[in-house]
């Protein structure tokens, strides 16, 4: 998880954002709403059977 975490901007700024958020237990429940993130884009993608595509990356690619 952490490898997603540091190397996706999308989720390394939603990790920061949840783990200023909260006042105890801050990389325990930052780390656990990232996860549940991450599934709920898998079960999507997989759902409707698409590839992943980040669309930060795809704009500093053009």
């Amino acid at each position: 998880m952490s490898l997603l975490k540091n190397n996706n901007s999308e989720y390394t700024a939603f990790y920061r954002k949840k783990y200023d958020e909260t006042i105890r237990f801050k990389h325990k429940r930052a780390l656990a709403l990232t996860s549940r993130k991450l599934v709920r884009l898998i079960f999507a993608l997989l759902r409707d059977n698409r590839l992943y595509t980040n669309k930060k990356e795809m704009t500093k690619a053009t």
